[in-house]
């Protein structure tokens, strides 16, 4: 087990790399800790979790709601939960945002600390300190900016995860080469999904390294006023596309990546777009999908990255030089329906 503390604006964060499970009790009181899970998780991993307090939820996106954290509350009551207490979110991105969520407003603030049990969680949603939940067809639309008090990454949860799963979480390590790191960009294109699935070691050093480019961006710019921008690369029409179609984060934020490296192509002069089109496919990602434009555009205005009748975008001038840049929604919707009817022919 590695032990690196990051020193953020409002809280250290003690991350800790290649541990086992087992070794969570010395990082935490166990009596004190109150695990929130979800029914796949305890499934698979029920013997790991015996003996803690445990609170399971069902799984899935849609429950990643108000309601949920309601019940949450209500359960943190039955325990007796107090100030002393910590939550501790063992699950994927959903867990997470939910479990920083309810300890932020639980009491008025509980500490907490996650353990990420998907790649995704891993490499982006447990990292950053944004916990929410989502309302309507509107993602994270409710929600604090609070740092952990750990992380804790035991790649042996990934040994149960579906192969879907691992293609979403590359999706935000190809999204973190692309925007700021040409040199893993090179990397990841040198190595394939089933290489790293079979070598632990090198699985943990990637994971280690992404842990470390997020962490580095959000410390710099903690409560998104510049640089952490960034991190949206993909997401705005990722996010669209995924509350309005059948799609995985990691399949929606893919396609995200697709439209941004066409426009950065069109606006900025990018020419890298087929070597990361390339890069997605590699990692079992879709780069070609049509959609209903104006659906699409009507959750586009409610996007928390707008201002007024612009909205900040993340575009591309080279492979790991990610841009923001404010369009005009007239003239972004001219682009997205471009690009749809582009799609609707290379189908």
């Amino acid at each position: 087990m590695i032990k690196k503390t990051y020193k953020f604006s409002s809280a250290n964060v003690d991350v800790y790399f290649a541990a086992a499970f087992k070794q969570l009790n010395k990082v935490i009181d166990q009596k004190k800790a109150i695990l929130i899970t979800d029914e796949n998780v305890f499934k698979a991993h029920k013997s790991k979790l015996k003996g803690w307090n445990v609170i399971t939820l069902k799984a899935g996106e849609q429950f990643k709601i108000q309601p949920t954290a309601d019940a949450i509350v209500e359960q943190l009551i039955a325990f007796q939960a107090d100030r002393s207490s910590i939550l501790v979110g063992v699950g994927g991105g959903v867990i997470t945002d939910l479990t920083g969520y309810v300890a932020s407003i639980y009491m008025r603030g509980i500490q907490f600390g996650f353990v990420p049990t998907s790649l995704l969680a891993m490499v982006d949603a447990s990292i950053g300190g944004k916990n929410g939940v989502d309302v309507g067809e509107y993602k994270n639309m409710v929600g604090v900016i609070r740092q952990p008090s750990f992380l804790f990454y035991d790649s042996d949860f990934l040994s149960t995860l579906p192969e879907q799963e691992w293609s979403n979480g590359f999706a935000e390590i190809i999204k973190h080469a692309s925007i700021l790191d040409s040199a893993l960009f090179a990397r990841l294109a040198k190595m394939n999904l089933a290489q790293l699935q079979a070598d632990k070691k090198l699985l943990d050093l990637l994971i280690r390294k992404n842990v470390e480019i997020k962490s580095s961006v959000v410390k710099n710019d903690e409560f998104e006023k510049g640089d952490r921008r960034l991190l949206n690369f993909g997401h705005t029409l990722g996010h669209a596309l995924e509350t309005q179609y059948e799609l995985s984060h990691g399949q929606a934020i893919a396609l995200g990546m697709v439209f941004a490296c066409w426009l950065s192509n069109k606006l900025l002069g990018f020419k890298s777009e087929l070597d990361v089109e390339q890069l997605l496919v590699q990692y079992g990602l879709p780069t070609r999908a049509a959609f209903d434009v104006n659906r699409v555009f009507e959750i586009f205005k409610m996007d928390k990255k707008r201002t007024t009748k612009n909205m900040r975008f993340v575009l591309l001038s080279a492979i790991g030089k990610g841009r923001v840049v404010e369009l005009p929604l007239t003239e972004l919707k001219k682009h997205l329906v471009a690009f749809n009817r582009l799609n609707k022919t290379q189908k």
